[in-house]
């Protein structure tokens, strides 16, 4: 496969799942399909990621110990001496740790652990009450946020070039909000509630990661066990009623089908993020996201039926025009800020 192939074929994996991640759980937030018990929908979609990250922790295992044993041939070359041949690639497993839960580590990654569920929980009470057309501009203030935390906790400055682009995001969210037909109140508060910890989130997991190596897919784990522990007694309080009332569709082959496919989705989102980031780079990661997002929400006006304004789709694409533009300005700052690579002979002469 060729090099250009590879990445249409990594961006439309990611696409693919990523819109398919949100399209199944609208469905599943949606009182037809599903059981009305968002944090129980959620809940089990942390137990099928635990679950993945230990299987996946365990084919890794294998994967490591098989290469450590595999024989290495040796070359020879021109002139006749030998020399070890190239080593043949890692399996895809290998990136996966084995996964363990160590009460020390656990009890550091419970803050996060919070915000995380914060996050997950609002994230699908969002999805629940609002269109799906409307669903990235609820949830739009997640770069507004993330500059505003970002100043209170780490001292990050602002520029004003920044700030244009944060006023053109705020101004896409009010006029995708009056435009919104289908308005709801908690719908909008908890896509607004929803950036709020996705910004805590990115803040505490730079923290935290020092914990598990700087290892994501270790921190992956702690998070969703830490996350179904803490899911139970909300549940219990919040949906008991909900879930007993509820036998025919517990039941359900077709209702478990989509929540284990959920799960496996909101798992592989993550692989296919680093494979889109590796294959390309974080730029046009950020700018395949927000293509994405715009066909999301034109999408849903076909496929869901949700009904379109002239205010509300302006709304959409001035939240995803201030988004990209941010992504330009930061880039550029950073690429600005960045020390200036050294001169060899300055090298050389710092050494002597």
């Amino acid at each position: 496969m060729s090099e250009a192939m590879y990445i249409a074929s990594v961006v439309g994996t990611y696409w693919v799942v990523s819109i398919s991640m949100v399209y199944l759980n609208k469905m599943l937030m949606s009182d037809g399909l599903s059981v009305p018990a968002p944090l129980f929908v959620t809940w089990y979609q942390s137990v099928v990621t635990v679950l993945i990250c230990w299987m996946a922790g365990q084919c890794g295992q294998r994967a490591r110990s098989s290469s450590a044993t595999q024989y290495t041939p040796v070359s020879v070359n021109d002139d006749g001496a030998s020399m070890p041949a190239n080593p043949p690639r890692p399996s895809f497993f290998a990136q996966f740790p084995k996964a363990e839960y160590v009460l020390a580590q656990a009890r550091q990654i419970f803050p996060l652990s919070l915000v995380f569920v914060g996050m997950i929980t609002f994230n699908n009470l969002c999805l629940k009450y609002v269109e799906v057309s409307f669903y990235n501009v609820a949830r739009s203030l997640t770069i507004v946020f993330n500059v505003f935390f970002s100043r209170i906790f780490l001292g990050i400055p602002t520029s004003c070039k920044t700030m244009l682009c944060l006023l053109i995001v705020i101004s896409g969210f009010v006029m995708g909000t009056h435009g919104e037909i289908n308005f709801s109140l908690v719908g909008t508060v908890s896509g607004v509630m929803s950036s709020v910890f996705v910004s805590l989130n990115s803040i505490f997991t730079k923290k935290v990661l020092p914990v598990v190596d700087d290892n994501h897919w270790k921190l992956t784990f702690y998070n969703n066990v830490n996350a179904a522990f803490l899911f139970i007694p909300l549940i219990v309080y919040f949906e008991a009623d909900i879930i007993k009332n509820s036998n025919g569709k517990l039941t359900s082959a077709a209702f478990w089908s989509a929540m284990s496919v959920a799960g496996f989705f909101g798992f592989s989102i993550g692989i296919v993020t680093v494979l889109q980031i590796k294959a390309t780079s974080p730029l046009t990661h950020n700018i395949s996201g927000t293509a994405k997002a715009a066909v999301q929400s034109l999408m849903a006006f076909y496929l869901w039926g949700n009904e379109w304004t002239i205010m509300g789709v302006l709304g959409i694409f001035t939240v995803l025009g201030g988004s990209l533009l941010y992504t330009f300005v930061r880039m550029s700052e950073n690429a600005q800020n960045a020390p200036p690579p050294r001169h060899p002979q300055q090298e050389m002469s710092s050494k002597v």
